[in-house]
């Protein structure tokens, strides 16, 4: 394990009695209540010091109440630094007012809004860009949370929006189980050269499933890394949902192998310090 405390840049918080997630009736694995004292729990032997809220992809409409029960949740959980809300940026330069109302919060340091399950097109229509667009004005990034067969997509939105920035989530979700790299390992590439763009090094063994092995993900770790270099890549927990194949303690574990050759300096700033500057955390305020 890492010998110094991390800030993990994807927990997912929620309460389906509180807030309604149609998605979890799919996965009752996770589909119960997971609050802080849930995280505290699974985090084991793993110091994290601070951590990014991702939203969860609630029912339509519900993503302002969502962000205002995940801010509410700060109060029992200091080390919850910032969130990751939901808008609705296909509104156009309407997202203004719902991001305006998000920001309340204080926390608010990202905006997500799901492409990986919409039809083809959906972040291209000139609505969708236009509302991403319009988050340069609150100098919030945007998470992309695509399939790998979406990165053409992806590209294509970041380079029309050079004044924002973008976080890839979980390494665009390449093909592992398949063992396939191709055309996924050009196309990160290709995302990579955009300066506007980091990745989040997370999710990775959701997609390789229950059989995942430090050897399967190895090389889309690495090239994910190759392509956007120590400084724009930054740790994501990714759970609950990493608890459908292993356990936050084993990804950090499988995934501090994967580092054994990187310097004090790089892994510090995968570990902690990207996620720091890219979503504008403050400083801690207390450890575990």
């Amino acid at each position: 394990m890492p010998e110094f405390p991390l800030i993990d840049a994807h927990v997912q918080l929620y309460d389906p009695a509180r807030i309604a997630y149609p998605w979890l009736e799919g996965v009752p694995a996770i589909g119960g209540a997971h609050l802080p004292r849930d995280y505290r729990a699974a985090c084991g032997e793993v110091g994290v010091e601070r951590m990014v809220f991702a939203e969860v992809d609630a029912a339509e409409g519900q993503g302002v109440a969502e962000a205002r029960f995940a801010a509410a949740l700060a109060g029992e959980e200091p080390r919850l630094a910032g969130l990751i809300a939901c808008a609705r940026v296909e509104r156009g330069a309407a997202v203004a007012e719902e991001v305006a109302v998000l920001a309340e919060s204080g926390l608010v340091r990202g905006i997500r809004r799901l492409i990986q399950d919409r039809p083809p097109g959906f972040c291209l229509v000139p609505g969708f860009v236009e509302g991403v667009r319009r988050l340069a004005d609150f100098g919030l990034p945007f998470d992309l949370c695509i399939r790998h067969h979406q990165m053409g997509e992806a590209i294509a939105l970041a380079r029309a929006c050079p004044e924002v920035g973008f976080v890839l989530d979980h390494l665009g979700k390449p093909p592992i189980a398949a063992g396939a790299l191709d055309p996924w390992r050009g196309e990160i590439g290709e995302l990579a050269r955009l300066p506007n763009v980091c990745v989040k090094i997370s999710g990775v063994l959701s997609e390789a499933g229950p059989g995942w092995s430090v050897a399967a993900i190895r090389p889309y770790v690495a090239h994910a890394i190759e392509c956007f270099g120590f400084g724009r890549a930054l740790f994501g927990g990714d759970w609950p949902v990493v608890d459908l194949v292993a356990s936050l303690p084993a990804w950090v574990g499988a995934l501090d192998a994967l580092l054994a050759g990187a310097s004090a300096a790089e892994r510090r700033a995968l570990y902690r310090d990207n996620a720091a500057r890219v979503y504008r955390l403050a400083p801690a305020s207390g450890t575990g």
